[in-house]
């Protein structure tokens, strides 16, 4: 490996050819590279390391395509990474149809391919294992491309992303592409800071223009104004757009699920939401196909393309659905004809012939990359996404509308972001086929143009690091670098590189408030005395009568609850206050029961007004106490005005005498018993500075002292919990992995090694299931439905729902296994540490069932599972199992592993594998 003074050298030789390697690269291209492209590549050439921050569909991939050029050239190796297996094998296919097939591999854990290729294609988390097992690949290893790298900011991935960073040799330049983002000087500025020089290249400028619409009706509205010129255009919403959207109707005739269409709408009125088969005639008869309509839902999106081929929508012509057919037919050869039925394959055919397909995780892979491909090829018209689509794979459209601008995130449904906007409508416009792209958003009721437009003129987000310390990384980075160079490792992440930016504005408000305080205590000066002294004694009273008030409400408070608690049915009180105030009877005590009625009782009871109130202990400042007893008749109907009456006549005639107001307790203050402020009055009273004329300006001074003092106090308080705060995680982690052996100070136990080798969520419980032998004995069906408990999680957990289990053993070791999970949750909670979550036993039945041979219909079926996502179910088992395997090496259990992984690669689980 190269030192970088060596890389230096070797960039000032090249520079020295009369034709240089970015010139020789620019010859392969048939068109001239933009400015920032220009300046990223020549960055790279001198030996420094990039960031290249620019819209999608800009180019910045050409950057990545470059160090591969470079690496290639050098007789050294570069790998590109990705974030998600699609974009690794499409860029795969991208470099062998440029370089050719030897010069380039491909690794996504799925696939191995020519890895030892002077080219490799990966997953970011395949080149982070491979740091972390010193793997004799990374020999020669000159360059790295990091493509979406604003993926570390992903809650479950993108620490990810950091480790490698962080943990690749120095000899090693870094190719960072990323979307466009609002802080990313600050990332080039960590970049520098851990990877040497690193220039930031920030293009704001889209290669196609980008124009925004609103489709009401069967309008297609402008969004911005098109008088003015510049950003003052920009920022100026469509006044017709806003007259139009101001007169929506009031009703609207519900046709169809979402309530669209013309019925009901007001006379004349053109204001609802455009059908889906509306707005793709609106766009045909435009010329703004081909379009991706995003849907946030996957029920959604096939539901659209039902749609469309009930309405008999067909976008393509006679010799492009023939195309069509044959691209289907071959890349669904080798999948058997009883699959093809459970997978719904005629209807989805008859749409792409007709140019229309759906594209959402659900969906089996191969099939979703039939829609990529002939959605790139200009075959298909319309693809209705969700928004996982806009992750990264090249799919670039005319248009993108937009059904709503409301999504679930996991939790509820929240408004998107203008990030989010941005990365969506980022698909539109084809460089060098469009002149401009289109983003078109659909009407809805409550529909706010200058919110669309807020979205739309925030091009850029910040990159927030969302990297903390796992067990898996804590005994690789112990095992490898020891543990004081692992804190430090930690503490070079751009997580606490942000916390540190962050104290240091905090520093300058302590450092001010400090300068103030000083300030403030000499204005207080006082000859007579030491006035903070003085000040101390005065705010202590303060406090001590505040904590007496408090005391004494609290227990006001406790003896009306307890006198509202012996209120029985019958009882007539004095309501002292409020709508209620006079005599009432109580109807119901309304005595708390489970989690009801926190604040205390809730007594129902009929005013001498006939009104029946429930009331709560804000009616009673002091204890209420029954004045006399009545009969409730067991007839008696709340609901009837003349019960209501008659009960309320027998109360003011029964109980005159108890009329008028309610007798209100004599409240004797504890301050004047409490020997504690009785002594504070005392030493002030005898302080010197107490007969100082001048007494009370000092006093003010001293409260603004205490104030800002406070203040002071807290953001203290703040800067000590944000420095270190990795290094303090991290230490924590290791506290568990001592006290469960799998640590010892800087080495790593035998059990410390395994769970090195374990990677995902529940690292720590899938090493202590091979710790304490709890997968011994099983079957490979049995140990695939148990470790899937480990990488499955639910998309909609029903807790109601008992999952169905296995035959045998799988039972009792998937109990031993939540076990675990319980002790070392609570563990976890003994030292500050939340890592782990709950087991998912959702898939053990499916996962059982399909590594015992059971035909796919039938599994899927019972999984309640889209395609999609069974074979993504399965293929994160697939990861685990082999990780076990591999943990698990020298003992029967590799080969139950290695058999069960085996036993699951079959049908459409292993249709997607290239070969």
């Amino acid at each position: 490996m190269s030192s970088p003074a060596e890389r230096y050298a070797a960039s000032r030789r090249r520079q020295a050819d009369r034709q240089s390697s970015l010139e020789r690269f620019r010859s392969y291209y048939g068109f001239d590279l933009d400015d920032f492209q220009v300046q990223a590549c020549s960055a790279l050439e001198q030996g420094r390391g990039v960031l290249v921050a620019a819209p999608t569909g800009s180019g910045k991939t050409v950057v990545g395509e470059f160090a591969v050029h470079l690496a290639l050239e050098e007789g050294r190796k570069c790998f590109y990474t990705t974030p998600i297996k699609a974009l690794s094998n499409q860029k795969y296919h991208d470099l062998v149809a440029r370089h050719g097939s030897e010069q380039v591999g491909l690794l996504t854990g799925d696939n191995t391919i020519n890895g030892e290729a002077p080219v490799v294609v990966m997953t970011t988390e395949v080149l982070r294992n491979m740091i972390y097992a010193s793997s004799p690949t990374l020999l020669g290893l000159g360059y790295v491309v990091m493509d979406e790298v604003h993926y570390l900011a992903d809650v479950f991935r993108g620490a990810v992303w950091e480790e490698v960073i962080v943990n690749l040799p120095d000899s090693v330049s870094i190719v960072s592409l990323s979307a466009t983002v609002s802080n990313a000087e600050e990332f080039g500025e960590w970049l520098s800071t851990v990877r040497g020089d690193t220039d930031v290249v920030v293009e704001e400028r889209r290669p196609v223009p980008l124009l925004q619409h609103v489709m009401v009706g069967p309008r297609l509205l402008d969004l911005f104004s098109q008088t003015g010129s510049g950003q003052e255009a920009r920022r100026s919403v469509n006044p017709h757009l806003l007259r139009y959207t101001r007169g929506e109707p009031n009703r609207r005739n519900g046709r169809g699920p979402r309530g669209r269409g013309r019925d009901g709408r007001g006379r004349g009125s053109a204001t609802y939401t455009p059908r889906r088969t509306e707005v793709l005639e609106k766009l045909d008869s435009a010329d703004l196909l081909p379009a991706i309509v995003f849907v946030f839902s996957r029920a959604g999106c096939d539901a659209a393309v039902e749609q469309c081929l009930a309405s008999g929508v067909r976008l393509t012509e006679r010799d492009e659905r023939d195309e069509i057919r044959a691209v289907v037919e071959e890349r669904v050869a080798g999948i058997p004809d009883d699959d093809l039925r459970v997978l719904g394959y005629d209807g989805w055919l008859d749409g792409l012939q007709r140019g229309i397909a759906a594209h959402h995780a659900g969906m089996l892979p191969t099939f979703k990359e039939v829609v990529e491909e002939l959605f790139v090829r200009g075959l298909l018209r319309a693809v209705f996404a969700t928004e996982t689509l806009a992750l990264g794979i090249n799919m670039p459209a005319r248009t993108v509308v937009l059904e709503r601008l409301v999504k679930w995130n996991g939790e509820t449904h929240a408004d998107i972001t203008p990030g989010e906007y941005t990365q969506l409508t980022g698909r539109a416009g084809r460089r060098g086929i469009d002149l401009e792209g289109h983003a078109v958003v659909l009407w809805q009721p409550g529909f706010d143009p200058s919110a669309v437009a807020g979205l739309a003129s925030t091009r850029t987000y910040p990159l927030r690091s969302s990297f903390r310390p796992s067990y898996n990384m804590a005994v690789n980075l112990v095992g490898h670098v020891g543990r004081d160079t692992a804190r430090e490792i930690l503490e070079s992440s751009f997580a606490q590189f942000q916390s540190d930016r962050a104290v240091v504005g905090m520093a300058q408000r302590l450092k001010r408030s400090q300068e103030a305080l000083e300030g403030y205590r000499e204005a207080m000066t006082c000859e007579l005395g030491d006035f903070e002294e003085y000040a101390e004694l005065r705010q202590a009273i303060k406090d001590r009568e505040k904590a007496l008030e408090r005391e004494g409400t609290a227990r006001r408070r406790a003896e009306a609850a307890a006198s509202l608690e012996k209120l029985r049915t019958g009882d007539v009180i004095q309501v002292p206050a409020g709508k209620s105030a006079g005599l009432a009877v109580v109807l119901d005590p309304g005595r708390p029961g489970g989690n009801e009625h926190r604040d205390g009782p809730r007594p129902t009871v009929l005013t001498e007004g006939r009104q029946v109130r429930r009331l709560s202990l804000t009616d009673f400042p002091d204890p209420v106490e029954s004045v006399a007893r009545m009969r409730i008749p067991k007839s008696f109907n709340p609901k009837v005005p003349a019960a209501r009456r008659e009960l309320a006549a027998n109360l003011r005639a029964q109980a005159p005498q108890h009329a008028g107001k309610p007798r209100r307790r004599k409240k004797r203050s504890m301050a004047i018993d409490d020997e504690e402020l009785t002594r504070l009055r005392r030493e002030m009273r005898q302080h010197p500075c107490h007969r100082c004329p001048e007494r009370e300006e000092h006093a003010r001074w001293a409260q603004r002292w205490f104030k800002l003092r406070r203040e002071a106090e807290q953001l203290t308080r703040r800067i000590d919990s944000r420095t270190n705060i990795l290094a303090r995680q991290f230490d924590r982690v290791c506290t568990v992995l001592e006290s469960l052996d799998y640590l010892h100070g800087d080495e790593t136990t035998e059990s410390g090694r395994r769970l090195a080798r374990l990677y995902g969520e529940l690292d720590l419980v899938a090493a202590e299931c091979l710790r304490h032998g709890v997968w011994e004995g099983l079957d490979p069906a049995e140990l695939a439905a148990c470790v899937s408990a480990l990488t499955f999680e639910s998309r909609q957990p029903d807790d109601s729902m008992r999952p169905s289990m296995p035959p045998g053993q799988v039972r009792e070791v998937l109990t031993r296994m939540v076990q675990i999970w319980t002790e070392l949750d609570e563990l976890e909670s003994s030292h500050g540490v939340d890592l782990l979550r709950e087991p998912d036993l959702g898939f053990a039945h499916a996962a059982w069932r399909w590594a015992s041979g059971h035909r796919l219909e039938a599994v899927l079926q019972e999984a309640g599972l889209a395609a999609g996502d069974f074979v993504r179910a399965v293929r994160q088992l697939l990861d685990l199992l082999d990780q076990i395997g591999d943990a698990a090496a020298g003992t029967p259990l590799r080969d139950t592993a290695r058999h069960a992984s085996a036993s699951l690669r079959r049908g459409i689980v292993a249709y997607d594998m290239l070969t």
